[in-house]
């Protein structure tokens, strides 16, 4: 039976510490309970003596989840120490994180000491946290720059002391996946008593090893990482969880398991990229946007085949409900076919390559192929009238927010006024009353994609009919405006014939 590799997740504590990522305690709380369906072991719930945000954070979240371990991180500093441990009291499991710097470039510059003391510091901060809890674990910062000897040696020292895990991190993201494995190597043939403690990883990404480095701490004896959802964190980020968790998972040679559910990975990735207004790079491993799209026609042909052809992973064991396949000047026939067929209209031989070759001279001279645009190329095979044309939205505020949107579905022109909680509540509500889609809203980001007074702002919108998902897209200077054409433009993505209802 392989070993377990016990999954601490740090996106409340390390990921949170990105500029423009906190969040207040009630945010946490969600995030916490999230993370404690995703499966994960521990919880890094935040820095108790940075804040009393910090301090409350961590209560609260003790007392909101059951399974996991919270931790608390400190520096070892008995005050640290202490107040970790009140912030604890009310956890099921607690644990308190505290360490100290073992780099040359610490133990000189930042801390001012000498290897010695720093030894006695560790010592004596692990043996006092082990007055409050009994499980301790101690980080050496900056181990991935640190002399081996003497990690080794403040290794032995901690655990000896009562530490119950030993963090490794390559706080710098410095190593090389070669490098880190060899120190996690190293520890496990020069520490002594290294069987009375789990080795954790804890990787940075400055210079995007993070994930390998982590696999390859993994595979030279660590059973325990540091990750977080999306892989956010200081600088460059941490190791992302996501990648970890699927890498182990898709190479069976990698002896170990996980509890994490990995189908709940793609939902709470969007929930912390929405609390923490930070969205994930369409390109994005895993979780990205385009994870599993599909341009050119080769790769679009083979997938459509067997989609084993050019996916290592599954997108439902991800939480992602397929894949897309998407319309370029680089796509296959397959590719144009599968999208007709979605749209309900069916073509074949003589017709459907007289389409295809209209849409290559189409698709040269446009970036994206939408439904409307497959819908003209296929006019003299197909009479629609459900295409969604947004001709006007206006809005106003006296006290009660109104809107009013003018639609065209087909060749009819349609009127609606709504009130709504914002601007943009309004007007989608507007739009509903023109057409009634059996929909969810399920997810809506804004991204500024220009800096200034007069900012452009990127909408991204998903929206759900059952298990299927639709994406939609604008930009525009005015919020609201691009709001309604992203959901617009969602709506369009709809098949033909499970097209809305209009009213």
């Amino acid at each position: 039976m392989s070993d377990k590799l016990w999954i601490f997740d740090t996106t409340l504590r390390d990921g949170e510490q990105v500029p423009g990522c906190q969040l207040n305690t009630k945010e946490k709380i969600v995030v916490a309970k999230a993370l404690e369906e995703l499966g994960v072991d521990i919880i890094e719930a935040g820095f108790p003596i940075s804040s009393p945000g910090d301090f409350n954070s961590v209560l609260e979240i003790s007392k909101a989840v059951s399974n996991p371990i919270i931790c608390a991180l400190s520096r070892a500093v008995e005050k640290d120490i202490e107040v970790a441990a009140d912030s604890l009291k009310y956890a099921k499991k607690g644990r308190i994180h505290t360490g100290i710097g073992v780099s040359p470039y610490h133990i000189q510059y930042k801390l001012r000491s000498h290897p010695d003391d720093i030894v006695e510091r560790a010592v004596k901060a692990v043996k006092y946290a082990k007055r409050f809890v009994e499980d301790v674990e101690f980080y050496a910062e900056d181990a991935g720059r640190a002399e081996l000897d003497f990690l080794a040696r403040i290794i032995e020292a901690a655990i000896k002391a009562g530490a119950t895990v030993v963090n490794i991190p390559d706080t710098t993201g410095y190593c090389l996946p070669e490098q880190y494995g060899a120190i996690i190597r190293h520890l496990k043939e020069n520490v002594s008593n290294i069987d009375k403690a789990i080795i954790s990883t804890h990787c940075h990404n400055d210079l995007g090893m993070a994930t390998a480095n982590t696999l390859a701490g993994v595979q030279n004896g660590a059973r325990q990482a540091e990750l977080t959802i999306n892989g956010i964190g200081e600088r460059a980020g941490n190791t992302s969880m996501e990648e970890v968790v699927m890498a182990i998972k898709c190479h069976h040679g990698i002896d170990v398991h996980t509890n994490i559910q990995t189908q709940k990975i793609y939902e709470t990735s969007r929930l912390i990229s929405k609390l923490m207004n930070m969205p994930v790079q369409p390109n994005k491993a895993i979780v990205g946007r385009n994870a599993f799209a599909h341009s050119s026609g080769i790769h679009q042909d083979g997938v459509l085949k067997h989609r084993e052809n050019y996916e290592i992973i599954d997108p439902k064991e991800v939480g992602v409900h397929e894949s897309s396949i998407v319309l370029t000047a680089r796509s296959g026939r397959a590719a144009l076919k599968f999208h007709l067929d979605s749209l309900g209209v069916e073509l074949e031989g003589e017709a459907l390559r007289e389409v295809y070759e209209d849409f290559l001279v189409l698709a040269d001279s446009k970036r994206d192929i939408g439904p409307k645009d497959l819908l003209s190329l296929v006019g003299k095979y197909l009479d629609d009238s459900s295409f969604i044309e947004l001709e006007k939205v206006s809005y106003e505020s006296n006290g009660n927010i109104k809107a009013q949107v003018k639609l065209k579905v087909g060749d009819k022109a349609y009127e609606a006024n709504s009130e709504g909680n914002g601007p943009v509540d309004a007007v989608l509500k507007a739009i509903a009353k023109v057409v009634k889609p059996d929909i969810v809203l399920e997810e809506f980001l804004i991204q500024a994609i220009t800096a200034g007074s007069d900012d452009v702002a990127k909408v991204h919108m998903r929206l759900m009919q059952g298990e299927k998902p639709f994406y939609g897209f604008a930009s525009n200077s005015d919020i609201v405006l691009a709001s309604a054409q992203a959901y617009v433009d969602a709506l369009n993505k709809i098949p033909v014939k499970d097209k809305v209802i209009v009213a």
